[in-house]
């Protein structure tokens, strides 16, 4: 893979010791101070200095690609998985094999450490993912006698009985400008948009997707879902009144619920993602980030040494549960965590466990590519057009498709026709 990229290897240098190391880290994750702080306290030979960047593409990746750039990029830095390619396309990152990495790999989970290893060279190290399941308001589901969708065709028939049970109720959204939702439902769906062989493939219109897309196709034109922006203001309000009464979510969006819908603590419950056949178990992903150590730092060892510790050790990862990072990268760490209790906003259920299932279900296959935003942004824009009355879902996924193998050979990458 890292042929198709053009020469990927980070330069990390061996520079002269001092006494004291200081490694600069750029992240937006909210409390990862308190991890910082007790690993200086700790560690008083490698202190870590914070500088906390805006997450996104406008914001912290621009800033640390001009950073790589000019040689001045910090010594680690937040990134998500779908963004490594791209800062393995500019060169940014260091490959920390070389450095020990390898050995640590069955400390976190398969899926997960995969992202950030590629022609077997390992880039990143993984902090956390956001496997997905089905939040669902029991109660009404109770009311209206549904049981939870073990399966896509059962979500179907869900829809429409919410819909004849309560007109003004859907159960869920179809978030037109969130392109990564879709592309976890794909995942869960088993497509495999990106390969690299010697040559890059790219297969965004494969027949598991169009699978997807037909599918939220119908329900879209069937007026069995909304199709209003997801973690938004109306959004919310549709939450609260009980007129989104399910959502296909993250485990990180439990505190999104428990922040915007404080109302309706208690009847809410989390089930297993609705499958394509009777006896999978698929699930799927959206988000997750890694710590990568950048390109220039003159101690990767010390960098390395660092991102293992913040993402395996108990308390720093406990601290990080605390700030609602998302589900543990490392194996098995969240048993025992805050993770590992019932919770009386979804009705005293253990709900973490079904999302711990989930994770282990994730398909490691899938990979992404260099030019994974503007593929987001090519479905957003898709996606955005049909449901305002101009082409479809499929559409959408076959424009997507067109424009990213465009892109890529703009970007000097060798892709199959």
């Amino acid at each position: 893979m890292l042929v198709v990229l053009a020469a990927m290897t980070g330069c990390g240098g061996g520079g002269g010791q001092s006494d004291q190391v200081r490694l600069t880290f750029w992240t937006w994750v909210p409390g990862i101070e308190k991890s910082i702080d007790l690993w200086n306290s700790q560690n008083p030979d490698v202190q870590v200095e914070l500088e906390s960047i805006t997450a996104g593409v406008d914001g912290g990746y621009a800033k640390m690609f001009s950073a790589v750039k000019a040689g001045a990029a910090p010594d680690l830095a937040q990134v998500e998985y779908w963004e490594i390619p791209a800062f393995l396309l500019e060169q940014g990152l260091v490959e920390l094999g070389r450095y020990g990495a390898k050995q640590h790999a069955g400390e976190f989970v398969p899926w997960q450490w995969r992202q950030g290893v590629f022609n077997d060279g390992v880039y990143a190290i993984p902090q956390a993912s956001g496997p997905m399941a089905l939040y669902y308001r029991a109660d009404l589901f109770q009311q209206w006698g549904i049981e939870p969708p073990a399966t896509w065709d059962a979500y179907e028939r869900a829809a429409r009985r919410i819909r004849g049970a309560d007109p003004s109720a859907r159960i869920g959204t179809f978030p037109p400008a969130n392109s990564q939702w879709f592309v976890a439902l794909a995942w869960q769906a088993g497509a495999r948009w990106f390969g690299a062989d010697g040559r890059w493939s790219v297969d965004i219109d494969d027949g598991p997707t169009l699978r997807v897309a037909e599918y939220w196709d119908r329900l879209r034109r069937d007026g069995l879902i909304f199709t209003m922006p997801d973690v938004h203001t109306e959004w919310y309000k549709a939450v609260r009144d009980g007129k989104i009464v399910a959502w296909l979510g993250p485990q990180w969006g439990d505190a999104l619920l428990k922040g915007n819908a404080p109302n309706t603590a208690g009847k809410w419950r989390v089930a297993p993602m609705p499958q394509w056949s009777t006896t999978g178990k698929a699930s799927a992903n959206w988000g997750g980030s890694s710590t990568a150590v950048l390109r220039g730092t003159r101690h990767p060892r010390e960098a390395l040494r660092f991102a293992l510790w913040l993402n395996t050790d108990r308390r720093s990862v406990d601290h990080l549960i605390e700030g609602g990072y998302g589900w543990p990268a490392a194996t098995g760490i969240a048993r025992g965590s805050a993770l590992d209790r019932a919770d009386p906003f979804f009705g005293g259920q253990r709900y973490n466990d079904v999302f711990a299932e989930a994770d282990r279900h994730v398909d490691t296959g899938w990979r992404w590519v260099p030019t994974t935003a503007a593929m987001l942004d090519s479905l957003n824009i898709g996606f955005t057009e049909a449901v305002g009355g101009q082409g479809s879902f499929v559409e959408a996924v076959r424009a997507a498709q067109r424009s990213t193998v465009r892109d890529m050979r703009r970007k000097g990458l060798t892709v199959d026709d």
